[in-house]
């Protein structure tokens, strides 16, 4: 899977949980790895799943927890 896609992909995802300007989406480069992980996991074990579905799932786990 594209690793910039998927970035953006969540920085999208976190804005619409957040509406505000890109800055305030704080990621750090090792969480991102770990939700890139996750998403291409799920991805891999759910092919017919649309990533966009997958990606917003691993972004809504990772803020509430």
């Amino acid at each position: 899977m594209d690793k910039k896609l998927i970035k953006k992909m969540v920085k999208n995802c976190f804005l619409q949980y957040s509406p505000g300007d890109e800055e305030t989406v704080t990621l750090s480069e090792e969480e991102f790895e770990m939700m890139y992980s996750k998403i291409s996991q799920m991805k891999m074990r759910e092919p017919n799943v649309d990533l966009y579905e997958i990606v917003h799932d691993v972004v809504y786990d990772f803020l509430i927890n």
